[in-house]
């Protein structure tokens, strides 16, 4: 189907799904942009985009609403499962996927209708080494650092699941606002300690294996959840003895859970929903051109 696109969410966290072979026009940054935008496109939390692989059984390259690139997205990789399989493009119900940030295997989960309602996906090994996320910070890990922005002295740990993340915890018992999030996450993604920015999330303990986090997503802003983001602020709340594995992360848009493992291999398995398929209409393509 030329310029097809199927849409989905995880938990509230939308993307559109493309395969760029059935499409007329290339998926330039400004296109991205474009058909992300919500008020003059199809509106998205981003682009996936179908592309040949040599390491797995599907390639995907992820795209944010700016038009810069991620490399990975645990809500994309559940709604990009999703699309192969109610499309027709696999028949299996476990498959890898590789992302820029690494190899992921998802297993499906198919309910009486036959939908791939909810999905499993070994996300791979979160660390905390500079380097990975990165950051210029001087230091073996990035365990509990000093962090000033948007006025206030804060501290972060950092780490990468595949992709860049600063979590900045407080004690249990206290919350975060919304308020909280839009000042700090603009300030924590483009803070001069990350030179290719970072995705944030301001998060809290709730319960010996329970967290609730805010998220700020790096080239996205805010969003309602976040699978990636589930991860990384899984991981450093084991890493810190705040929670212990299984965690069940909670957002404004809902919950998924975490397996962290002892080696910090991480799972997520959480549900997945299929919103809409079409196709772009001639006038708009032609816009794009």
């Amino acid at each position: 189907m030329k310029n097809g696109f199927f849409r989905g969410h995880g938990l509230g966290n939308d993307y559109i799904v493309m395969d760029p072979k059935e499409l007329t026009f290339t998926l330039t940054p400004k296109h991205i942009e474009l058909i992300c935008n919500r008020n003059w496109g199809l509106g998205s939390d981003g682009i996936l985009a179908l592309v040949p692989s040599k390491k797995a059984d599907f390639g995907l390259r992820i795209f944010n609403p700016d038009g810069s690139e991620a490399e990975k997205s645990g809500n994309g990789l559940r709604i990009f499962a999703r699309y192969l399989h109610a499309t027709g493009k696999t028949k299996k119900k476990q498959f890898t996927v590789e992302t820029k940030g690494g190899l992921v295997t998802i297993t499906l989960h198919v309910d009486r209708h036959g939908d791939a309602s909810a999905a499993t996906v070994e996300m791979g090994q979160a660390t905390f080494k500079p380097a990975a996320l990165p950051c210029t910070l001087a230091v073996p890990e990035l365990i509990q650092q000093p962090i000033d922005a948007a006025g206030r002295s804060l501290i972060f740990t950092g780490l990468s699941v595949g992709n860049p993340h600063c979590v900045v915890f407080k004690p249990a018992g206290e919350s975060w606002s919304r308020e909280d999030l839009l000042a700090l996450g603009p300030a924590l993604e483009n803070h001069t300690l990350f030179p290719k920015r970072t995705n944030v999330q301001l998060a809290v303990p709730t319960g010996p294996k329970d967290i609730f986090i805010l998220i700020w997503e790096r080239g996205a802003g805010e969003t309602q959840a976040s699978g990636s983001s589930s991860c990384a602020a899984a991981s450093a709340a084991v890493r810190l003895g705040l929670v212990k594995s299984p965690v069940t992360v909670n957002m404004p848009g809902g919950r998924l859970n975490i397996d962290v493992a002892p080696d910090f291999n991480l799972t997520m398995k959480g549900p997945v929903t299929e919103v809409a398929r079409g196709t772009l209409s001639p006038s708009f393509v032609r816009s794009l051109r």
